[in-house]
C-alpha cells in the first residue's frame, strides 16, 4: 500500500472515529448519563433529556451521515487531486 493510500485511510478512519464519538456522546451521554441535568430545559414542550433519548440522537445520527458524506467527498477530491498531480495528468 502506498503512502498516499495510507494517509487517505488514516484521515478517513480519523473522521469515522470523530463521528462515532459524537454519536456516542449524544446518544449515550445526553440520552442516559446527563438526562437529569438536561431535563431542566425543554424543547417543544418536552424535557430536553427525554427529547434526546427519543428523537435527538436520531437527528444527530442523520446529520452525521450527511456530514460524513460531505467530508469524505472533500477527502476523496483532495487525494484524487494529489494522485493526478503525481501522475502528471
Amino acid at each position: 500500500m502506498s503512502t498516499r493510500s495510507r494517509d487517505y485511510w488514516k484521515a478517513n478512519l480519523r473522521l469515522i472515529a470523530w463521528c462515532v464519538t459524537v454519536w456516542g456522546t449524544v446518544s449515550y451521554g445526553c440520552g442516559i448519563l446527563f438526562v437529569e441535568q438536561l431535563n431542566h430545559f425543554s424543547l417543544g414542550g418536552y424535557k430536553l433529556g427525554f427529547w434526546f433519548a427519543q428523537q435527538g440522537a436520531m437527528y444527530v445520527f442523520v446529520a452525521l451521515i450527511f456530514f460524513y458524506n460531505w467530508r469524505v467527498t472533500k477527502l476523496d477530491q483532495r487525494y484524487r487531486a494529489e494522485r493526478d498531480t503525481e501522475d502528471g495528468a
